[in-house]
């Protein structure tokens, strides 16, 4: 029987566990309801931070907007993990995020190119490219929210 080199015996063991720990990492439907809504929280205060430069009521800071960008950009991309089965009750999400994975997979590649296209914005500098990305990204989370979310 030939043997494998330590070498690869440990990365599939640490993939082995590392996969593992993925899947555990809620261990009960609660905290994945927690965890999305957190993140939404967060995508939503960096988003926000940005509206008043993007209304004109404050002055235009370039490395600022792309601060904020690019930790919506890491932040946006946290929350789809956490709709996993079983955790449709005590949540704001609506039955369809289950019954229409499909479409709610294109809303979140929606969302995922209208952030991308923030970013290539703020990293340009010019205020009217941002507001117009910035614009797509609400219209994004708008439209996901209407099809996704529980109206209250």
């Amino acid at each position: 029987m030939k043997k494998l080199p330590f070498l690869a015996v440990t990365c599939v063991l640490c993939s082995t566990l590392w996969a593992g720990a993925a899947q555990a990492q809620f261990v009960k439907p609660d905290d994945a309801v927690n965890y999305r809504q957190s993140a939404m929280t967060l995508v939503a205060s960096h988003f926000g931070r940005m509206q008043p430069v993007m209304k004109g009521q404050v002055p235009y800071d370039a490395a600022a907007i792309k601060a904020n960008v690019e930790l919506l950009k890491t932040l946006s991309a946290l929350p789809w993990a956490a709709f996993v089965a079983g955790s449709e009750k005590n949540s704001e999400s609506r039955p369809e995020v289950w019954s229409d994975p499909a479409g709610f997979k294109a809303a979140q590649v929606k969302f995922e190119a209208a952030i991308d296209k923030l970013s290539a914005a703020a990293n340009g500098g010019e205020l009217d490219k941002v507001r117009v990305a910035f614009g797509d990204v609400g219209a994004s989370c708008k439209a996901c929210h209407d099809s996704y979310k529980v109206k209250k």
